[in-house]
């Protein structure tokens, strides 16, 4: 640590480091410490005592109010019901006459949803029938007790309230500290008193259901009974554990659903503390009613029920009505948005840890990379490369010629991430605190001063970034002339941003302290989301607009897929971590981030050489592709394990730089649409029971499957590959294999077992360099995989890589690849669009090939020519040489 003020910092740090290598539990609540949790919790299922008053029935346009009344207490919510377009419901509940107001998430939706008008189908004293449009959907109001029912012809697909715990603590008069709450040395004052939220949610037929990450558990989330709730909000665990539905880093408050017949999902859009209960039950036994008229009998059929608790604000959730996975992708982009598209550079490989030295520690580690023929793009500063802790400085001793340091990197046309951390030195010599403090921007306390807490610069204030006047300040402050010693391959890493207070409760901020109106306790888990969005848009303003900006958050929530990327945190170098990793970035990418990834070789303690060359390996195959460890492990670049290991590892990069157009083909896609770039395998092959627990394979995109070895001294592993009547080509061997099978793969510890749908065209450059911008001009390999009936498609995205041209100006190529009939052919799929590469085709491999007597190239300007070409007729690879046709142009080969 470079200042004396981070002595608490420092004995933080050390407490931490001492002892056993597992998460201290007692330092974050169970549901049974957190008092709304226990006390909603204690609700058990029953008769509901809400009450719909039908007499208050509006219905308009865009909308039905209807008041709702506690019989218990008489207190009296407005229920507001939305169609919206693409096959969603909004369900908002509020107190029809709160105290004051209660907090509504801004910020995070994209718009206000368009909606599309509701029929009123029938109406007794029983209750309302709503028509919700396409395939004989219905909303079912049911009057006493109060439940939703959404049914499709005969069948309910989802049912609001049907086991009574819908719970609304209203707002009301106190007398000061009548509801104050402790937990180990902290009080919480709680000034408003009781004011949490509960809805409970059943989902009949449904037995798997996914999401809310972030937490370090398997894909399909498990029932709760007997133990605690899956929790949401934003913590800084330290050495957390897998298997475990503690909080961590992030937030997002949605679930898909899906059986075999259907995928639905629920977005519950609260920002205050939050715990999912889940349980299965059996469909039939919660059918009464008004609903009677419409469900054919009870069955024995499975069910999901799921209960959300929240600590403050209101109920506002959307049902996400599918039918298939991705329809509720596009639902969920349609409301919170979609991937940021990412420099092309940030796919590639980024080298970090806590901490390079100095300028001559960053030179000699570059230098290193191009020694072993290892490619990277980015190299990573942590904390120490700042003046005492002092975000936007440089260490004058250690870092005195930033510039000249970024300019090195630039010539080798590579770049830097630093660190800019949330919480800022309390130092009156600062200018970014002195700055902060006079414009108001921090963060208050309960009694109104500026609230304080302790992290890495000892003594710290928390800028308020629910401010936008704050975060349009801190924008700027990321300018040439603000950010002395940046360039523009200079980049932004956004950690401890829950936030992190080493010294508050939970690690956290107190609940109490107030960010202009509103108490953290409402917004809690929206913090990281500001951080980085502000950051985003200052990387983006310093370059007037034209320069995608590349920031990585460690704190997330429901819309933060907009702003970058995010990592799995503070992991530790042991196998369990390493498989966790999978799962864990798999929910991030069913809600909507598809930018995640896992610190490779581990963060805590020390990875074998094995371990580091799986995690390797794994790390080359997933989205985020970045090496961290910590301050107190031994040095781990990639060549200091021997020359076999340094092979290793520079084969599993190597193979992720051949692969970058395909990734950011895929990031295209996630961008525009909204689909993920990682894919649980049900994704793909929804009605394949055996996919729907999955976690240790994947999906990129719909073509490459990719089983990672995460087995300690594995001699194989067992894939399974879907898709009865699919085949399957090891992209190493070229080895065909059926669908719809268990597939044992003998492997060694070179193996990745990665494998191309038959009916799929995958393109890759086979000229690594030593980083991605170095590639740019290279020509493309087409890797055709043909189905059983002699048939593939894909697809080649090219523009340049880093400006917002492609949207703005319609900068860039995008080409659909077809083989049929024996012809390979390249089209243009976006005619309006203007851009031109110099990289061409040199080289087409068609597997599950037949040999041709010759191959014609026709290009666009109707010139025909012969090619080149070697038949392996053990492997069924034919090989077509030097097409040498322009990426972006129209061809055709025929094979005859």
């Amino acid at each position: 640590m470079n200042s004396s003020n981070s002595i608490l910092g420092l004995l933080w740090l050390a407490g931490c480091l001492s002892g056993t290598w597992a998460v201290d539990r007692g330092n974050f609540k169970t549901c049974d410490q957190s008092a709304f949790c226990k006390r909603q919790r204690a609700l058990k299922p029953g008769q509901s005592p809400y009450r719909a008053l039908l007499e208050t029935l509006e219905l308009t346009n865009t909308k039905l109010t209807l008041q709702l009344i506690n019989d218990n207490n008489k207190v009296r919510l407005l229920l507001e019901l939305y169609r919206l377009q693409g096959n969603m419901t909004r369900v908002k509940i509020n107190e029809l006459k709160p105290l004051k107001p209660r907090f509504e998430v801004p910020d995070v939706l994209i718009n206000d949803p368009p909606t599309e008008p509701l029929s009123l189908l029938s109406r007794d004293e029983n209750g309302v029938v709503l028509s919700l449009g396409a395939d004989s959907q219905r909303l079912i109001v049911s009057a006493k007790p109060f439940r939703l029912d959404i049914m499709e012809g005969r069948e309910v697909l989802l049912s609001l309230n049907s086991r009574g715990l819908l719970a609304f603590e209203h707002l009301r008069i106190l007398e000061d500290g009548m509801w104050e709450e402790t937990f180990k040395s902290h009080t919480d004052s709680k000034p408003n008193g009781p004011s949490s939220i509960s809805l409970d949610f059943s989902l009949p037929g449904v037995e798997n259901v996914y999401g809310i990450p972030e937490h370090a558990d398997s894909l399909k989330l498990k029932a709760t009974d007997g133990g605690d709730p899956y929790r949401l909000f934003n913590l800084d665990v330290f050495q957390y554990e897998v298997f475990n539905p503690m909080a961590l880093y992030g937030a997002i408050p949605v679930m898909l659903s899906h059986s075999a017949q259907r995928t639905m999902g629920i977005f519950w859009l609260n920002a205050a503390e939050t715990w999912v209960d889940i349980s299965s039950n059996t469909a039939g036994k919660t059918v009464f009613g008004q609903m009677l008229d419409y469900v054919q009998g009870s069955s024995e059929t499975p069910q999901t029920d799921v209960r959300w608790i929240s600590e403050s604000g209101i109920i506002d959730v959307f049902i996400m009505l599918g039918p298939t996975p991705t329809d509720v992708f596009s639902q969920y982009a349609s409301l919170t948005g979609t991937q940021a598209f990412p420099p092309l550079s940030a796919l590639a490989y980024h080298q970090c840890r806590w901490n390079y030295n100095d300028q001559e520690d960053v030179a000699a580690v570059d230098q290193g990379f191009d020694d072993h023929d290892i490619p990277y793009d980015f190299i990573w500063l942590d904390i120490e490369h700042t003046d005492g802790k002092r975000y936007f400085t440089w260490d004058p001793h250690k870092f005195p010629q930033p510039k000249d340091m970024l300019q090195g990197l630039l010539d080798k046309r590579r770049k830097m991430v630093t660190i800019v951390d949330p919480h800022i030195k309390v130092d009156s010599s600062y200018k970014i605190h002195n700055e902060i403090r006079s414009k108001g921007f921090y963060v208050k306390s309960k009694d109104g001063g500026d609230y304080e807490g302790w992290c890495w610069p000892g003594n710290s204030g928390y800028p308020d970034f629910t401010n936008p006047e704050m975060r349009a300040w801190w924008a700027s402050m990321f300018a040439y002339d603000q950010y002395e010693g940046s360039m523009e391959n200079m980049y932004t890493w956004n950690d401890m941003n829950e936030p992190s207070v080493f010294n508050g409760p939970e690690v956290t901020m107190h609940k109490d302290a107030l960010h202009g109106n509103w108490e953290n306790r409402d917004l809690h888990n929206l913090y990281g989301l500001y951080v980085q969005r502000a950051t985003a848009e200052g990387l983006i303003e310093r370059s007037g607009g034209v320069e995608r900006p590349f920031v990585l958050a460690r704190a997330f929530f429901a819309g933060s897929q907009r702003y970058g990327a995010v990592w799995t945190g503070d992991n530790a170098a042991e196998w369990e971590h390493l498989k966790i990793s999978i799962p864990m970035c798999l929910s991030l990418s069913l809600v909507g981030v598809s930018f995640c990834g896992a610190d490779v070789g581990g963060f805590f303690k020390s990875p074998s050489t094995e371990l580091l060359v799986r995690w390797y390996q794994t790390g080359a195959y997933q989205p985020f592709f970045r090496a961290h460890a910590h301050l107190d492990t031994p040095r781990r670049e990639p060549w200091l394990f021997g020359p076999e290991n340094t092979a290793l590892i520079r084969e599993a990069v190597r193979q992720r730089y051949a692969l970058l157009p395909y990734w950011y083909q895929l990031f295209y896609h996630a961008h525009h649409s909204g689909q993920p770039v990682m894919r649980p395998l049900w994704v793909e092959y929804p009605q394949d029971t055996a996919t729907f627990s999955m976690d240790d394979q994947f999906l990129l995109g719909r073509d490459l499957l990719v089983h990672p070895v995460t087995e300690e001294g594995a001699r194989g592993v067992t894939a399974y590959l879907p898709g009865k009547g699919e085949v399957w080509f090891d992209v190493h061997t070229f080895q065909k294999h059926n669908g719809a099978q268990n597939l044992y793969i003998p492997v060694t510890i070179s193996s990745i077992p990665v494998f191309q749908r038959g009916g799929s065209i995958i393109p890759r450059k086979a000229r690594v360099r030593r980083s991605s911008s170095c590639m740019e001009h290279d020509p493309y390999t087409l890797f055709v995989a043909l189905s059983p009936k002699r048939f593939a498609q894909g697809e080649l995205y090219i523009d340049d890589g880093h400006t917002f041209n492609f949207d703005k100006q319609k900068q860039f190529i995008h080409r659909r690849f077809s083989f049929a009939n024996n012809a390979l052919s390249s089209r243009n799929l976006a005619p309006g669009s203007q851009f031109t590469t110099f990289s061409w085709v040199e080289k087409i491999v068609i597997l599950g090939a037949s040999k041709p007597s010759k191959a014609t190239l026709k290009t666009h300007d109707g010139k025909e020519s012969q090619l080149e070409f070697e038949f392996d007729a053990s492997m069924s690879v034919l090989t077509l040489r030097k097409p040498g046709v322009n990426a972006g142009l129209d061809w055709t080969v025929v094979l005859q």
